[in-house]
């Protein structure tokens, strides 16, 4: 683990921890590139060509941003980036379904062990809710946390806005301050949400999408292997 020094709070005094699904505390295998060439397909967009090239770019870079922000983005219109969205949803599920998706390991421990220390844990995904839905049955992790949120959630907003994490804080109510919320996730979108949240702690990890680098440029305060790292971290083991 390396770290970079914050003022903003004690790790022993984080008491609610929003948790990243895809890339944090589940192994999807690139699923979401693959989820991405049904949505292209649905537009036309074929593999290979050169819009197909740079809009697959663009989909890497805005990693853990709400797909259907990046969708509108990439196609234009309100109605192509809807059709793509569907697109992309019935093929992640799809993909899902086939048992292609597993924990991180020792996430599920991680999970339980931030429960046990006393921490209200929230998982959070960029994912529309059916397909966030769809994870939680696959991996059997109905009703392990007490909420789970998509963008949708918290009024349409995903990562990098703050809203999800907000919306973690104002209805678990298991902290008193915003700097005891810590937000731990595998993309920069992520640690830059938990930065404009105002959240005490805010960490990357390397088990998806993003590196050190782009962590610290968008204000990470610590830098993690793993989500299973953390509980360790919260009780000042490391």
């Amino acid at each position: 683990m390396t770290e970079t020094p914050t003022t903003t709070a004690r790790p022993a005094d984080i008491r609610l921890v929003v948790l990243d699904m895809a890339g944090t505390t589940v192994a999807d295998g690139g699923l979401v590139e693959r989820a991405f060439a049904a949505a292209a397909a649905e537009l036309g967009v074929a593999p290979g060509s050169a819009g197909h090239a740079d809009k697959l770019a663009y989909v890497r870079a805005t990693m853990g941003e709400s797909k259907i922000s990046v969708f509108r983005h990439l196609f234009g219109t309100e109605e192509a980036a809807q059709r793509a969205n569907t697109a992309f949803e019935n093929a992640y599920d799809d993909l899902v379904d086939g048992g292609l998706v597993a924990p991180v390991p020792g996430a599920r421990k991680a999970i339980e062990e931030l429960a046990a220390d006393g921490r209200t844990v929230v998982l959070t995904t960029g994912f529309a809710r059916v397909t966030q839905d769809a994870l939680l049955d696959a991996l059997g992790w109905r009703g392990l946390v007490p909420l789970t949120l998509c963008p949708a959630d918290a009024g349409g907003r995903g990562r990098p806005y703050p809203d999800m994490v907000l919306e973690a804080f104002l209805r678990t109510k298991a902290a008193e301050d915003v700097h005891q919320v810590a937000v731990v996730g595998d993309t920069s979108y992520d640690v830059l949400s938990g930065v404009r949240a105002g959240a005490g702690l805010v960490a990357g990890v390397r088990t998806g999408a993003h590196g050190d680098a782009e962590f610290r440029a968008a204000g990470a305060t610590h830098v993690l292997d793993s989500v299973g790292a953390l509980p360790a971290l919260l009780r000042g083991e490391r």
